[in-house]
């Protein structure tokens, strides 16, 4: 067996980068232990599966080094990419996935490719765990929580910049990741995002989480337009924007390889 694989830059137009993923589109589902071995052999922050349905619509899958992933914002960017680059598809797409139905894009007047998020604004946690407040070190200014990910606060994007989280204390967290943010010093707001128990120590740029930091740093600077930085060593930018059950997010991607699988 022959997949065609591709392995994308994305929420970036630099090669080297933002967050690549691996994008491997399928006419069939293969076994999912086959995939999980397939994203492990990648050590990618994720490689994504997709197969057309009848509708037009991408079933999409993502897959970690460690486990598939609920919902990755930068490999359906990545897929999006490829899908339109490559001719495969026009825009706007659909990509539907169990946790989070359906997931349009479409390309923008400016050209960044803009992906329609659910809205998961962080709600406030009056006693955060103490294994947060131990792994992060640097007690934030406030802590949240969604359904994938702790919210911590800070004063300032040096703060952020500057933390060196215990990552066992973050692992015992589990199922849920943890995400750093603060004001932004060129950008509206930045931040960082640790998955210790998902994927590995520190993803270079999380497009999903934004469906969390875009309300919360929406409603805290009274505008519903914002610039992101997403300061891991790669750095990423993303354009959100809020709407009421929405949080639309936008950026640009760059092809690093275009290769073959042989299985």
């Amino acid at each position: 067996m022959k997949l065609r694989m591709f392995q994308v830059d994305a929420f970036t137009a630099e090669r080297f980068r933002g967050n690549p993923a691996a994008v491997i589109p399928l006419q069939a589902w293969l076994p999912d232990e086959l995939m999980q071995a397939i994203a492990a052999e990648n050590n990618l922050s994720e490689t994504a599966f997709f197969v057309r349905e009848a509708d037009g619509a991408f079933h999409i899958r993502w897959f970690s080094p460690l486990t598939e992933i609920d919902f990755c914002g930068h490999a359906t960017l990545a897929s999006a990419f490829v899908l339109l680059e490559q001719g495969l598809a026009r825009a706007p797409l659909t990509f539907r996935a169990a946790a989070v139905g359906d997931l349009a894009v479409q390309r923008r007047a400016d050209g960044l490719l803009e992906m329609s998020f659910p809205n998961r604004a962080p709600e406030p946690v009056a006693e955060p765990p103490a294994a947060l407040l131990q792994g992060l070190g640097l007690a934030p200014e406030a802590v949240l929580r969604n359904r994938q990910a702790w919210f911590a606060v800070y004063r300032d994007e040096q703060q952020v910049r500057a933390l060196a989280p215990d990552l066992q204390a973050l692992r015992t967290l589990a199922p849920l990741d943890v995400v750093v943010t603060a004001p932004g010093r060129e950008q509206d707001f930045a931040s960082r995002y640790f998955w210790p128990a998902n994927g590995g120590a520190e993803d270079p740029v999380t497009g999903s989480i934004h469906a969390g930091l875009a309300p919360y740093w929406a409603e805290r600077l009274g505008r519903n337009e914002l610039v992101a930085l997403q300061a891991s060593a790669r750095t990423g930018i993303l354009h959100c924007r809020v709407e009421a059950d929405r949080v639309m997010v936008a950026g640009q991607a760059v092809l690093y390889l275009d290769g073959t699988i042989e299985l």
